[in-house]
């Protein structure tokens, strides 16, 4: 089978797409036809090094496609299945041998590059917006890369709960994108500062919540407009890693820095398909989810390339 594997760390260069054995499936695991695989940041920090790995290795954490075979010990899933995952490695080939407990049915109605598109990304707005920090009627967020894919899902998210949102966008594309997910105050960060601009539409400290995907650029100057007891969610890296925060910052007032992972909300089976139950019940009320672009595998070092640039929108889906 065809599979990108990775040997070295390095940029997108390094992802090369070679012919590999066929996956089997091992105990406990099920061997899964790859329809369509997600693209995110953390297969870029996974490249470089930033998230170090075991040489070599296939990278992506999410995909969806049908289930070919299952190994011993395995109940509860079955060849034909449609399914989907977010949190185990080797998405990126035609097929992989997946721990079952990880896979999560596709519901009828929902299509394999639906479910690709939201595993890890919609469960990520899910967790942050019901747990990091549990939005509500009357709360004001931030959310960063607006128009990226977690950013769209996060926005309608947070509207559905009944909360404020202004986003951060590159552009006037973009800010279109951001609109239209409902977004109340889209802000432009290459034309105008984003913080002066919350400040003048909000006041100071005017947010409750900042969820930040984008790291070095941008941690440290939202800190300054949350209220006190505010929360900064640094989800994510795009910038490059944040700097490090003094507590005496925090101290300022009373705010609170976490650095959420999916992984660590999802611990338990029960846990990782309840998220998935409600991220599918959105999809069902309406949620829009937007595949901005579709790279084949041998092009997987030119969706890295677009994604670090910042130019895509909503999901990058890599089709084997």
């Amino acid at each position: 089978m065809r599979a990108t594997v990775i040997r070295e760390h390095g940029g997108p260069e390094v992802l090369r797409t070679e012919t590999v054995e066929d996956a089997v499936a091992g105990p406990g695991q099920a061997v899964v036809k790859i329809a369509a695989a997600g693209l995110n940041f953390i297969d870029t920090y996974h490249r470089s090094g930033l998230y170090p790995r075991e040489m070599p290795f296939t990278p992506g954490l999410e995909a969806a496609g049908v289930v070919e075979s299952v190994g011993p010990d395995v109940s509860g899933t079955t060849a034909g299945d449609r399914v989907m995952w977010c949190t185990s490695p080797g998405a990126y080939a035609e097929a992989a041998a997946v721990p079952a407990e990880a896979l999560i049915p596709v519901p009828d109605g929902i299509s394999l590059e639906t479910a690709a598109a939201v595993a890890l990304q919609g469960l990520t707005a899910q967790y942050l917006v019901r747990d990091t920090f549990p939005l509500g009627e009357g709360h004001s967020c931030l959310i960063h890369a607006g128009a990226g894919g977690v950013g769209l899902l996060l926005t309608q998210a947070a509207k559905r709960l009944g909360a404020t949102v202004y986003a951060t966008v590159g552009s006037e594309e973009k800010a279109e994108l951001s609109r239209e997910a409902g977004a109340d105050h889209v802000i432009v960060y290459t034309r105008e500062d984003f913080a002066e601009r919350v400040r003048e539409i909000g006041g100071e400290q005017c947010l409750d919540v900042v969820y930040d995907g984008v790291g070095k650029a941008t941690v440290a100057a939202g800190l300054d407009l949350l209220r006190p007891r505010g929360v900064m969610a640094a989800f994510g890296n795009a910038s490059g890693p944040p700097d490090p925060v003094d507590p005496l910052t925090l101290g300022k007032a009373s705010l609170f820095l976490t650095r959420p992972s999916l992984f660590h909300y999802a611990r338990t089976r029960e846990e990782l398909l309840s998220r998935a139950e409600e991220v599918f019940t959105w999809i069902a009320d309406g949620l829009q989810v937007r595949v901005g672009a579709r790279y084949p595998l041998e092009q997987a070092a030119s969706a890295h390339r677009a994604l670090e640039s910042r130019s895509t929108t909503g999901k990058v889906l890599i089709i084997p």
